[in-house]
């Protein structure tokens, strides 16, 4: 069957996704956090492009794969900290993705377009990286930002907003004001879109 490769890597990925030492409680199970992640991935995947081809599929899935393993703060704690932090997690996300492609049976062609969508090469200009990030702006919303805004003031609640939300795309702006959040959040998301 031409999906067992596919069907492989995906396995492979989740496996490696369930190792992930962080657990969070979902319907009264605990499931690893980048597992719970990855299969949000795919659900806003769905929403955004549920036509999306094999390889950006299991680019959203492997995504943040294995990034507990080189954690935040094993990087300065500033903004070139970071930035370095999130070039040598994308890097390795990447490469690590890619061989589990190799490994499940997929062509060098299929291997190293996952890895490109990985690295979100040409964000603006490949449609396909373009969803990715979409995606992931997506999850950040609906997974992360009801904690992150109780920890930051305004002003950087709206600076981190505006550059999320700038990277998307008008499909995806959409899809953001349609997520449940509270009032406050659905506020904050309304100032920092492109006109709010």
């Amino acid at each position: 069957m031409a999906d067992n490769k596919y069907t492989k890597a995906l396995g492979l990925i989740d496996q490696a996704h369930a190792q992930d030492p962080k657990k969070i409680c979902i319907n009264d199970e605990k499931i690893p956090y980048e597992l719970h992640y990855a299969r949000k991935m795919s659900s806003y995947l769905e929403k955004r492009d549920p036509n999306a081809p094999i390889t950006l599929r299991i680019a959203i899935r492997a995504q943040h794969l294995r990034r507990w393993e080189i954690p935040r703060d094993s990087y300065p704690m500033t903004k070139v900290g970071y930035y370095a932090w999130r070039t040598r997690l994308k890097k390795r996300q990447a490469d690590l993705a890619s061989q589990i492609c190799l490994d499940s049976g997929m062509s060098e062609e299929e291997a190293d377009r996952v890895a490109h969508l990985i690295r979100k090469e040409d964000l603006k200009k490949d449609a396909e990286t373009q969803v990715l990030e979409d995606v992931a702006c997506l999850v950040f919303l609906d997974d992360q930002f009801e904690e992150f805004e109780k920890q930051h003031d305004e002003g950087k609640i709206i600076h981190v907003l505006k550059q999320s939300l700038t990277k998307m795309s008008n499909r995806g702006h959409e899809l953001a004001l349609e997520i449940s959040m509270s009032k406050r959040c659905k506020e904050l998301v309304g100032k920092a879109l492109p006109g709010g």
